[in-house]
């Protein structure tokens, strides 16, 4: 390259073009658009200079980054050289930087077979045993009880309960076409439509799954592409603890999910919730509410023991500007009925009952409302041609 002579000299605009060329492939977007591209610096004799800033000094991608200059810049009509050069980001450098990558991810989703009416609900916590699993279970069987179709997803590929807590563990699911079907159990009017780890063959709740976080981010991926769903009302996703891989991979594919984020009334609780509160929003999801769980225990004598403390919901809630939707009692019920594969809120009453019905009247009326497909138009043309008959065909007239 630097002994071609130059035929025209290079402009600064078609360098900055070819730099559009090279992708960071971590962030699956180029180097322009994330902002990485510091300068340009055009010399007399055709050489050019580039220089990037990186994440990080001893980003391992660096010698990958300066091969691609090299071959993109080095392809422009005039350029003789190119001399690659590094700095390093800035704090508010990197957070835009990972602002236009997720948005850029977002943007690219895969397609799924989920329905474009799905309600998408992710059910999180920012730490595990604050009950996100129970929630999930006794909340999916309260809005089947009112006629809805309810999938229920368990990503929590290492910690799978769902099956057992909504009495299905035993059952495995069988695939047709490659896909998977989803094990269904009918509650009242309503139907659930339930995958989990355990439901493949092959995997007990007691055996350790082995997965890294790309593997796991890949299994979920899986239950959302490679599965037949069919027509669902609302899809809820019991999430692992945390926010790792499967929290971010999610934001990727389902940009549409909103968030639900459960806590129990202690401080510490509160506060570590938060963090999954913050993960949703850099991942451009919306947080519909806050959900406390194992709030205040009533004995049968009718008093009240805020045994895990109290206020956490709420101050949760006003801490990431969203409502809180609902406050689920401390009740042997509910540990009882997960055990037994029968979920509290199938009760005809009772407190735990009342809370959980209560929690999905907001969610269908309030929060995260069904996607209302009747008046939409082309709805409406079927109940035209419904209630007045196929059109009658009108033959063409030439001009």
């Amino acid at each position: 390259m630097a002994d071609r002579p130059p035929t025209t000299s290079p402009s600064e605009d078609a360098v900055r073009g070819a730099l559009l060329g090279v992708i960071d492939p971590e962030l699956g977007d180029n180097v322009v658009d994330l902002g990485m591209l510091r300068t340009v610096a055009l010399g007399g004799d055709g050489s050019v200079d580039v220089t990037l800033a990186l994440t990080t000094a001893g980003c391992p991608l660096r010698a990958q980054l300066m091969k691609d200059v090299r071959l993109r810049v080095g392809s422009v009509p005039g350029v003789t050289d190119v001399r690659v050069h590094f700095g390093e980001m800035t704090a508010d450098q990197k957070k835009k930087l990972m602002e236009r990558a997720r948005w850029k991810a977002r943007e690219n989703a895969p397609d799924t077979d989920i329905p474009a009416t799905t309600r998408v609900v992710a059910i999180a916590s920012g730490k595990g045993g604050v009950g996100k699993s129970s929630v999930t279970a006794n909340l999916a069987v309260q809005l089947a009880r009112r006629g809805l179709t309810v999938g229920v997803l368990d990503a929590d590929i290492g910690g799978f309960s769902i099956p057992r807590m909504l009495g299905i563990d035993g059952r495995k699911v069988e695939a047709e076409d490659r896909k998977m079907i989803p094990l269904e159990e009918p509650v009242g009017a309503g139907l659930l439509k339930v995958l989990s780890m355990g439901s493949i063959e092959g995997t007990a709740e007691d055996e350790a799954v082995m997965l890294r976080g790309f593997m796991l981010n890949r299994a979920v991926q899986h239950f959302l592409e490679d599965v037949r769903w069919g027509e669902l009302d609302y899809l809820l996703i019991d999430m692992p603890p945390g926010t790792s891989d499967i929290q971010m991979g999610l934001a990727r594919m389902l940009p549409r999910t909103e968030m639900l984020i459960v806590t129990t009334p202690a401080h510490a609780a509160q506060k570590v919730a938060a963090r999954a509160a913050d993960m949703a929003r850099k991942g451009y999801l919306r947080v519909a509410g806050v959900i406390e769980n194992m709030s205040a225990f009533t004995c049968e004598h009718g008093e009240t023991y805020a045994l895990f403390g109290e206020g956490g919901g709420q101050r949760l809630a006003d801490q990431i500007g969203v409502p809180l939707l609902g406050s689920i009692p401390l009740d042997a019920a509910v540990a009882a009925g997960s055990d037994e594969g029968r979920p509290a809120a199938l009760a005809d009453q009772g407190l735990v009952t009342d809370a959980f019905a209560a929690l999905a009247e907001r969610i269908v009326t309030e929060a995260i409302p069904l996607v209302e497909m009747a008046t939409c138009t082309a709805r409406l043309f079927d109940a035209v041609e419904e209630a007045l008959g196929p059109p009658v065909a009108v033959p063409a007239v030439d001009a």
